[in-house]
């Protein structure tokens, strides 16, 4: 979450009047994340989470993350739902963009997970998976394969300004990923952006789930990768195998991974973690600085990337034979 476009209490008292909420008593903007606006806003019937959509969220994939929302909660799985207004409307503008209204979820994020947490993840995450198999819209993933080269093609200039040397080495792991992807194993909904910050946690049981905004279509065994990568390494950038495990050992008991899966896990891993280092990169270059946003260093998952370079099976990662 982050603040790029300011709202005037004009505005926003306007905006909320539109609900069958109560009137408006406070808000103010939240600074954590990377890619919308974000407001916390207090009304006489409780706290919502205002989100503004900005540039790099399409217009017309808001249906499906709104969708996939109210989805999800009618299938038992803790998420924030998109508040309708008296006219029926959850996709509003406010603001000159794109807005909605979002019921608010109780819950903090870890900023040091533990065993157990990275195990609430694992069965979460698998959960949200089989929840989302008859989920009737899809929408391609933009930061896959062919997305990776775009963003690139948009840092290469000036990467090494970033850190010494990155051109080269985004572009010999792209060309290790585009001679060696798959596309071949089950697929479904994703959630591609599962964080800590975006898992809601109360007395170290897992709460809730937040942010579906890079929600999409793809491996599910992807989204797994993306989360070894945000939940298994340590700040000094090693590699916890006892919270791998836990976290795939939780997910395996709500979904088997696959044998495909399994041996494609290494490389998928290595994909997520350029995924993620290339949009660092490009925030990292791009960023407004009046923005109140936290602007995220690229260099950590240079580290992720090198240790995933260097696993040879899955059983690397803490699961044993198969």
């Amino acid at each position: 979450m982050a603040v790029y476009t300011d709202v005037s209490d004009k505005e926003l008292e306007a905006f909320i009047g539109s609900y069958d909420i109560g009137a408006l008593t406070s808000f103010k903007g939240i600074a954590e994340g990377v890619e919308n606006s974000n407001y916390l806003v207090h009304t006489v019937g409780g706290p919502y989470i205002l989100t503004l959509y900005e540039k790099r969220v399409r217009p017309k994939d808001l249906p499906y993350f709104l969708g996939l929302m109210e989805h999800l909660a009618a299938r038992g799985i803790s998420c924030p739902l998109p508040v309708r207004d008296r006219a029926g409307h959850s996709l509003k503008e406010l603001a000159g963009r794109p807005a909605a209204l979002i019921s608010f979820l109780e819950g903090l994020w870890v900023r040091r997970p533990a065993i157990e947490h990275c195990a609430g993840l694992g069965r979460a995450l698998a959960q949200f998976h089989l929840a989302g198999r008859d989920f009737a819209m899809s929408r391609g993933n933009d930061l896959s394969l062919s997305g990776w080269q775009a963003l690139y093609d948009d840092v290469s200039a000036s990467a090494d300004s970033v850190i010494p040397g990155l051109r080269e080495e985004i572009a010999r792991e792209l060309s290790h990923l585009e001679a060696h992807w798959t596309a071949d194993l089950p697929t479904g909904v994703i959630h591609a952006d599962l964080f800590p910050d975006n898992v809601f946690f109360l007395d170290d049981k897992l709460s809730g789930i937040i942010d579906f905004y890079f929600a999409c279509n793809d491996m599910l065994a992807y989204d797994v990768a993306i989360c070894l990568n945000a939940w298994c390494f340590e700040p000094d950038a090693s590699f916890n195998v006892t919270k791998a495990r836990a976290m795939l050992q939780a997910y395996e008991q709500e979904r088997p991974l696959t044998e495909a899966e399994l041996a494609a896990l290494p490389l998928l891993a290595r994909g997520a973690a350029l995924r993620f280092l290339l949009t660092r990169t490009y925030d990292w270059l791009n960023t407004d600085a009046s923005a109140l946003v936290k602007t995220k260093d690229p260099t950590e998952y240079l580290r992720k990337l090198r240790f995933h370079q260097r696993v040879k099976s899955y059983r690397d990662y803490g699961l044993g034979e198969h």
